[in-house]
């Protein structure tokens, strides 16, 4: 097998880090977004080829098995993977990180040249390993709770219990306790310390995400990314690549940045989110619903989209299910060319992924400069003639601003009830994933269209053709 230089191994790290930094400027946008994904693919193989042939690499053949086998298996879930369910693979996948980083600690741990280390040396290594076992196990358990909570497998209601805060709060000290004692001990009662560690932090773990409730589930796959992102850096250090490290340092703090702007587009604390909803639990007395629910045929939403001249499109999750962004688009290029105003209005954690809406819609040629973000398109609301809530929920209800009982209360959202007719489609009137009741439904200017989202659109564009 070929070995190269510790020279060109470096050569060639540097060179992947830079690609993985023009990668994530790639994806800041989405006519770029292309091209950032290449530039990652590229750096990755790179770092692949240098790291296997790097110096002191033994076993190639199993490395290529395993590399083999791992990528037959990741095209072939990539593949069979629905868009609805990619929010589910993101946070299946941050586990397999969360883990390989507390396998990566025991291994270097027990390995035989940690321990002919001595002094100083020797200590910070360890830091290293009892570290980053740490982060690992959260984020391996956190990710899974966050797997089963988008999967319907686990409530998406947040699990608080009294005193849990505290209960966090003892087991990070002990971990901490334990740490200092696994500096200055022999390998097995080591060993013993961080068996012991990764059980409580994989307990944090289970109960930092159990306690946040659906909607902010968004945030909580951001805040795993990162949670990731640091888990590799850790397993970087541990391992002496610094490539690892310096992917892990961006992935990590990535997603710690997008976590925190997406807490401030929800007005929620990025505090209050990483403690496990510290803070965040609504107080008093629901509203109840005022008004009466109406709903129209599919001849009449047509007879008010032909009598429009302007029009706001709110996808939500319940748009990916039925998969109808492309009839969506075809009634989009039909009422374009009929003179109307049409623009997509997405809000910032529409979805169960950050950027979900815009991945959906760009996948149907969707152009971008008719796709709005929240507060750009808030304004231009009370001037709309019609708005068209397909699969929306939470991310337009009324009560996250007029309702301190609700569990949204002090979300931003889209506030499409200012509009003067607005068109609701939905399968039937049951609550979205926060598990809020929602007062649009019920407001006097409000019709909801029930049915699956890609068969409405479907009849709805036969009644304005016909």
């Amino acid at each position: 097998m070929i070995e190269i230089g510790k020279e060109i191994q470096t050569a060639a790290y540097l060179f992947a880090g830079i690609l993985f930094i023009l990668s994530l400027g790639g994806l800041s946008s989405q006519e770029s977004a292309k091209r950032g994904v290449l530039y990652g693919i590229i750096g990755m193989i790179i770092a692949i080829v240098a790291t296997v042939l790097g110096q002191g690499v033994e076993g190639h053949i199993y490395i290529i098995v395993a590399i083999a086998i791992a990528s037959v298996i990741g095209i072939l879930v990539a593949r069979k993977v629905e868009m609805t369910s990619m929010p589910q693979l993101v946070a299946i996948l941050h586990s397999f990180v969360g883990l390989a980083a507390v396998l990566v600690g025991y291994g270097s741990y027990i390995d035989a040249d940690t321990q002919t280390l001595a002094g100083s040396e020797h200590t910070i290594h360890l830091v290293e390993v009892f570290i980053g076992v740490f982060i690992g196990a959260i984020t391996f358990t956190g990710s899974i709770i966050a797997w089963g909570k988008l999967e319907g497998k686990v409530t998406s209601k947040p699990f608080l219990y009294p005193g849990r805060h505290l209960v966090n709060i003892i087991l990070l000290i002990a971990c901490f306790v334990l740490g200092f004692l696994f500096v200055g001990v022999d390998v097995a009662t080591g060993m013993t310390y961080l068996y012991i560690m990764t059980a409580m932090a994989a307990f944090i773990g289970v109960m930092l995400v159990m306690a946040i409730g659906g909607a902010d589930m968004p945030v909580v796959v951001s805040m795993l990314n990162s949670y990731s992102g640091w888990a590799a850096a850790a397993a970087g250090f541990m391992l002496g690549n610094d490539l690892l490290i310096i992917t892990g340092a961006l992935v990590g703090s990535s997603g710690a940045i997008l976590s925190i702007i997406m807490c401030k587009a929800m007005n929620r604390s990025f505090i209050s989110v990483i403690l496990g909803g510290f803070g965040a639990v609504a107080k008093g007395e629901a509203k109840e619903m005022e008004g009466e629910v109406t709903s129209l045929n599919y001849d009449a939403v047509a007879q008010l989209l032909k009598e429009a001249n302007s029009v706001v499109i709110v996808p939500g999750y319940g748009m990916a299910v039925a998969k109808a962004q492309y009839p969506i688009y075809e009634m989009v290029q039909y009422l374009r060319k009929e003179g109307k105003d049409v623009k997509f209005a997405i809000h910032p954690v529409a979805g169960r992924l950050p950027g979900h809406m815009n991945v959906l819609l760009a996948e149907a040629n969707v152009p971008y400069d008719i796709v709005m973000e929240m507060d750009e398109i808030n304004p231009d609301l009370p001037n709309t003639d019609v708005v068209m809530v397909i699969g929306a929920n939470d991310v337009v209800n009324p009560g996250a601003q007029d309702d301190p009982a609700s569990p949204i209360y002090g979300m931003p959202v889209i506030e499409v009830w200012k509009a003067k007719t607005v068109i609701i489609m939905k399968r039937s009137m049951a609550v979205g994933y926060a598990g809020v009741e929602n007062p649009l439904f019920y407001k006097p200017n409000a019709e909801m269209l029930y049915g699956d989202a890609k068969d409405s659109v479907e009849k709805i564009m036969g009644f304005l053709k016909g």
